[in-house]
C-alpha cells in the first residue's frame, strides 16, 4: 500500500461489514505510546443523511443539470445513474481523530466541475465528487462556497472594436471616473514634495491626537503610520480635486480646525480586536463570513477583508508564518501503512464446495444449506465466485461475490439497482389479483416511494394482512353476557385468555326459548301522529267478561311470561317504544 501524505483523501475502516469512511488527512500526530493518529475532515455519503436531505440534494442536482452549459451531455442509463449516486459525497466542517492503522487505501475527491461530463467520475476508480456541505449537528445541506464560475453568465460583454475613424457614442461619465491625470502641469519632483508635506501633516496630526499618541508613543512609529497608503491616497486625491494647484491643495491639508488625520483599518482596530481576528483566522482560515459572524459581528465585511490584506504586510504575519513553518517541520508528513491481509469476518468459509456458515451462523437444517449453494450475488447476480461474503442481516441470508464486496466497501452500494418484490411482480402480474395483493407491502399498496440505498435493510419487508370478521352472534354475546365477559377488565389484561366456552353456554341458556324465532335487532316504531289518529278512529273497548288469572306456578303461565318479556324488551335489555307507551295492551284489545 502506498504511504498517504497530509491532505490526501483516504479510506478508513471502522466496521468489517459497513462501507469505508472517506476522510481527508489534516494532521498526522504521534501519541505518547508510539501510535500514529490522523486528524481528518469528515465526508458523508448519501446513505448517511436523512431522506429529506436526499430529496434536497436531488433537487439541487437537477437545477445544476438544467443550468449546465454542456449541450452534448449523453443520456445516462439507469445503471449509470444508480452508480453515480455512490460517487457523490457531502463535505462537512467536522474533524475527528482516527488511528492511522485503520487506513485501507487512497482515493480522490474533487469539487463538482460543471464543465466536465459526469461520466468522467464513473470512468475513474476511487474517484468521488461533492457540491454540497453537510452540517451533522444542524442536519442541513448548503451549497459550497468554492464554486468555479465558468461560462458566459460570469463574463463581461466585450463590445466590438471601433473601426478607424468611428466615434465612441458611449457616455464616458457613466463608464468610469477619472481620479488622476498623469499629463498634468506638475513635475514628478513637485508631486513628491507635496507627498512629503502630506506625511509631515499626518505625523503632526497624530501627535495632537490623544488616542494615536497612546498607540504610537514614539515619533518613529507616528511617522511610519503617517507614511501608509491611506495618507498618500488622500494627498493625491486632494491634488486632483484642486486641478493640481499646489497652494490650494496645501491649504486643504491644514484647514482651520487643524491638520487632517487619515487612518486606515490597521489604526482603527484595537489590540483586542486584532487578537480576535488572529484567533478566528486560525480557526476558519480565510472564511471572512464566519469570522465576522462568530468573532467580529460589529465589523463590516469590507473592513475585515481590508484589515486582512494590511495585516499580511506586518511583522506579526511574518512571525506567525515562521512559527507555523517550524511547527510543520516537526510534525509527521507521511505515514507508512502496510498492506492489510487479515481475513474479513464476513467471509463465507467453504468446505467440499458447500458453504458452512453464512453471516456467522450455521444453517439450521439441510434445506437451508442447499438453498444457499445456488444463491446468486445480490449485486451482479452471478452464481460463481472464488470468494463469497455475507451481506446484510443474518436472517436474510444474502451474500456478495468478491468484486461486488470491494465495490460495496468503497462506494457504499450495489452495482445494479435492486428491486423490491412488488417491482419484480409488476411487469408480469397486476395488483388486481387478490393473492398478490395480500402479500404486497403497505408502502407499495399506498403508492409510497421506497428509497433504495443499496443496503438490504432498506428493502421493504412484505407482511401478510388479516381481516377479523365478527359474526352477528358474537356481537349479541358482547351485549347479553356483559357480566361474564367484562370487556374493560379483559382490555386491561390482554394476555389473559377469555373463556369463550362459558360465554357460549350462558348465551345459549338465555336464548334457549327463542332459538327458532329470529331476533329483531331494531324495533319498528310508529310515529306519534299515526297512533293518535288510530286511537281516534278505533277507541278502546273494555271487555265485560272477567277471566280468571292462571296460577303463576303452572308451566303455561311461565311460558307466556317468558315469551312476553322477550318480545317487549329490546336486544340491549331496554323497553322499546311500543311497550313504553302501552301499545301492547292496545294491540291485545284490538285482537280481542
Amino acid at each position: 500500500m502506498s504511504s498517504p501524505f497530509v491532505l490526501d483523501y483516504v479510506y478508513f475502516e471502522n466496521s468489517s461489514s459497513n462501507p469505508y469512511l472517506i476522510r481527508r488527512i489534516e494532521e498526522l500526530n504521534k501519541t505518547a505510546n508510539g501510535n500514529v493518529e490522523a486528524k481528518v475532515v469528515c465526508f458523508y455519503r448519501r446513505r448517511d443523511i436523512s431522506n429529506s436531505l436526499i430529496m434536497l440534494a436531488d433537487k439541487h442536482a437537477k437545477e445544476v443539470e438544467e443550468e449546465s452549459e454542456t449541450a452534448n451531455e449523453p443520456d445516462l442509463t439507469d445503471k449509470q445513474k444508480h452508480q453515480l449516486k455512490h460517487r457523490e459525497l457531502f463535505l462537512s466542517r467536522q474533524y475527528e481523530s482516527l488511528p492511522a492503522t485503520h487506513i485501507r487505501g487512497k482515493c480522490s475527491v474533487a469539487l463538482l466541475n460543471e464543465t466536465e461530463s459526469v461520466l468522467s467520475y464513473l470512468d475513474k476508480e476511487d474517484t468521488f465528487f461533492y457540491s454540497l456541505v453537510y452540517d451533522p449537528s444542524l442536519k442541513t445541506l448548503l451549497a459550497d462556497k468554492g464554486e468555479i464560475r465558468v461560462g458566459p453568465r460570469y463574463q463581461a460583454d466585450v463590445p466590438d472594436m471601433l473601426t478607424e475613424g468611428e466615434l465612441d457614442d458611449r457616455e464616458q461619465a457613466k463608464l468610469e471616473v477619472k481620479v488622476w491625470d498623469p499629463d498634468s502641469s506638475l513635475t514628478d519632483r513637485q508631486i513628491d514634495q507635496f507627498l512629503v508635506v502630506a506625511r509631515a501633516v499626518g505625523t503632526f496630526a497624530r501627535a495632537l491626537d490623544c488616542s494615536s499618541s497612546v498607540r504610537q508613543p514614539s515619533l518613529h512609529m507616528s511617522a511610519a503610520a503617517a507614511s501608509r497608503d491611506i495618507t498618500l491616497f488622500h494627498a493625491m486625491d486632494t491634488l486632483h480635486k484642486h486641478n493640481y494647484d499646489l497652494s490650494s491643495a496645501i491649504s486643504v491639508l491644514v484647514p482651520l480646525g487643524g491638520p487632517v488625520l487619515c487612518r486606515d483599518e490597521m489604526e482603527e482596530w484595537s489590540a483586542s480586536e486584532a487578537s480576535l481576528f488572529e484567533e478566528a483566522l486560525e480557526k476558519y482560515g480565510k472564511d471572512f463570513n464566519d469570522i465576522r459572524q462568530d468573532f467580529l459581528p460589529w465589523k463590516s465585511l469590507t473592513s475585515i477583508i481590508e484589515y486582512y490584506y494590511m495585516w499580511k504586510t506586518t511583522d506579526r504575519y511574518v512571525q506567525q508564518k515562521r512559527l507555523k513553518a517550524a511547527e510543520a517541520e516537526s510534525k509527521l508528513k507521511q505515514v507508512y501503512i502496510p498492506t492489510y491481509n487479515k481475513p474479513n469476518p464476513n467471509q463465507i468459509s467453504s468446505s467440499n464446495g458447500k458453504p458452512s456458515a453464512v453471516n456467522g451462523t450455521m444453517g439450521a437444517s439441510f434445506q437451508t444449506q442447499t438453498s444457499l449453494i445456488g444463491r446468486a450475488c445480490e449485486s451482479c447476480y452471478t452464481p460463481q465466485s472464488h470468494q463469497w461474503y455475507s451481506w446484510g442481516p443474518p436472517n436474510m441470508q444474502c451474500r456478495l461475490c468478491a468484486p461486488c464486496w470491494i465495490y460495496w466497501k468503497k462506494y457504499g452500494g450495489l452495482k445494479m439497482p435492486t428491486q423490491t418484490d412488488e417491482e419484480k411482480l409488476a411487469p408480469s402480474q397486476t395488483t388486481e389479483d387478490p393473492c398478490i395483493r395480500t402479500h404486497m407491502s403497505r408502502q407499495a399498496t399506498q403508492g409510497t416511494p421506497v428509497r433504495n440505498t443499496g443496503s438490504p435493510k432498506a428493502s421493504v419487508k412484505t407482511r401478510q394482512a388479516f381481516f377479523l370478521h365478527t359474526t352477528c352472534l358474537t356481537k349479541l354475546a358482547r351485549q347479553v353476557c356483559k357480566n361474564t365477559l367484562r370487556l374493560r377488565q379483559a382490555a386491561r389484561r390482554p394476555f389473559v385468555p377469555i373463556n369463550c366456552a362459558a360465554i357460549k353456554a350462558e348465551y345459549a341458556d338465555r336464548h334457549c326459548e327463542v332459538v327458532g324465532s329470529p331476533l329483531k335487532i331494531k324495533s319498528t316504531r310508529k310515529p306519534l301522529s299515526y297512533i293518535i289518529g288510530y286511537l281516534e278512529i278505533h277507541p278502546a273497548i273494555k271487555p265485560n267478561v272477567i277471566r280468571s288469572m292462571p296460577s303463576l306456578q303452572s308451566p303455561g303461565a311461565k311460558r307466556m311470561l317468558a315469551t312476553s318479556n322477550h318480545s317487549s324488551l329490546s336486544i340491549l335489555g331496554k323497553r322499546n317504544y311500543s311497550h313504553h307507551n302501552g301499545l301492547d295492551e292496545l294491540s291485545c284489545c284490538i285482537s280481542d
